[in-house]
């Protein structure tokens, strides 16, 4: 039951309300608040890869956010990055502000290619903290570490002990930083779970991507809810490429946002792949088609 105090403050805020002092939309704002599930592109899958002209393209395209890559890896010591220079860094930071296009995350796709395991400990050691140093600077809570072909632990096994031991390096430095690594594995989600579990780490956590279950032939929602909410902090959500994700028999993304909300997940949702097989270089076609299709389901 509402006493005098409140009442009277009610009233108060009614008369103001009514005398137009009192905007709508400002009680509005009190109240709102990011959506549940964001919508974003990857950089180097839009061919601007760390480069300025992303933003334009992902507002162009549709999406809410951009995740940014950390450059090239190859054979060098650490990536080839233009965000350690404050200047090109600030640039980023102005663009994304202005286009109202967020960051979603920054990314270490070169370790899809380059081994996380087998390259020289300190030298991994150094590009995932030169990637923990670029989001501190940047104000980005969430990166992306795919463990990628050569450290497969579905057929590389062997190779588990070395991988929970840097990433356990890995963890307490992201701690430390206050930011999380997503790592992206070809594990079942069970033994993810463990993965996870052994590394003992709250800042590190699973970048869950649609396509290795269902290439793998796995039950999309059974995976997801297996992970729970908890563990996992950003989703890939396409499958290889053929169709768009609207003409996706594999997936039923209803269904998928459901299982999410379900499971009281909210975060962002980046489109990596899902393009049209007979036209892969139309970026602004296939990635608006998906970007489209997404919002229309989770927003």
């Amino acid at each position: 039951m509402m006493g005098k105090t409140g009442r009277r403050r009610f009233l108060g805020n009614a008369a103001l309300l009514a005398g137009g002092l009192l905007l709508p939309e400002m009680v509005l704002a009190a109240f709102k608040k990011d959506p549940r599930y964001r919508v974003a592109v990857c950089d180097w899958m839009i061919l601007k890869r760390q480069k300025l002209g992303a933003f334009q393209l992902t507002k162009d395209i549709g999406a809410d956010g951009v995740e940014v890559d950390m450059g090239g890896l190859g054979n060098r010591p650490t990536f080839d990055s233009k965000l350690s220079d404050p200047v090109v860094r600030q640039q980023f930071l102005d663009t994304s502000k202005s286009l109202s296009i967020a960051i979603s995350s920054i990314a270490m796709s070169g370790f899809y290619a380059q081994s996380f395991a087998e390259r020289p400990e300190a030298e991994v050691e150094k590009m995932v903290q030169d990637c923990i140093d670029t989001m501190v600077q940047m104000n980005v809570k969430i990166a992306f570490l795919p463990l990628g072909v050569q450290c497969d632990l579905v057929k590389r096994p062997e190779l588990w002990p070395v991988i929970v031991q840097r990433l356990k390096t890995v963890g307490a430095n992201a701690e430390k930083a206050g930011v999380i690594i997503g790592v992206e594995t070809a594990l079942p989600a069970t033994e993810e779970v463990k993965l996870l579990d052994e590394t003992g780490s709250p800042a590190v956590k699973s970048y869950f991507n649609f396509s290795n279950a269902l290439q793998a032939g796995r039950d999309l929602h059974q995976e997801l809810k297996a992970l729970g909410a908890k563990r996992i902090c950003q989703i890939h959500c396409t499958d290889t490429d053929g169709v768009w994700l609207q003409n996706n028999p594999r997936i039923n993304m209803k269904e998928v946002k459901r299982t999410l909300d379900k499971m009281h997940w909210s975060g962002w949702l980046v489109i990596e792949r899902s393009r049209d097989a007979n036209d892969p270089r139309n970026v602004k076609k296939n990635f608006s088609a998906n970007a489209a299709y997404m919002k229309s389901v989770f927003q």
